[in-house]
């Protein structure tokens, strides 16, 4: 397993009176960010997983290109990819007909779902305390704090 920290993100936020705000409030916010890599050329991380998912939820990979914002083709190129990558499928196609043909996970599929989830969690888990202390390191953290009154901290998520 690979841990890739290039795609590890901390967003800044600023709110000055220039943008309307009150004051210089900075936010600074580490994620990790998995991929596995299953060999040469070979691999599975958030995206393929958030399009297996889609395709659970919408039952096409035509609907879920869509609803993750791709292309079909290119949600079709990345299930082909985690197709052939497995001994077992983790899509299997249903034919069309007159409502059209659809797409739904195998068992394998609601498997690799789970199994990388659970490993994300235990990697968030393991890894918590260090990306606070990368958090508090990042430029502006200071201010954040020194700015807040003493209630205690919220953070605003935005779902993908």
């Amino acid at each position: 397993m690979t841990v890739d920290l290039t795609n590890t993100e901390i967003p800044v936020s600023i709110d000055s009176p220039e943008r309307g705000g009150m004051g210089a409030t900075i936010v600074a916010t580490a994620r990790l960010t998995l991929r596995v890599d299953l060999g040469d050329d070979r691999a599975i991380g958030p995206g393929k997983i958030r399009l297996l998912e889609a395709i659970r939820d919408t039952g096409s990979i035509t609907k879920a290109g869509i609803a993750l914002g791709m292309s079909y083709r290119r949600a079709w190129l990345l299930v082909d990819d985690m197709n052939n990558c497995f001994r077992e499928p983790v899509i299997a196609a249903q034919a069309g007909g007159s409502h059209g043909g659809g797409a739904a996970l195998t068992a394998f599929g609601t498997r690799l779902i789970d199994q990388y989830r659970a490993i994300e969690a235990e990697a968030h888990s393991a890894t918590a305390s260090r990306l606070r202390e990368l958090e508090a390191a990042c430029k502006g953290a200071q201010e954040t704090t020194a700015a807040k009154s003493p209630v205690a901290p919220r953070r605003r998520t935005i779902a993908r």
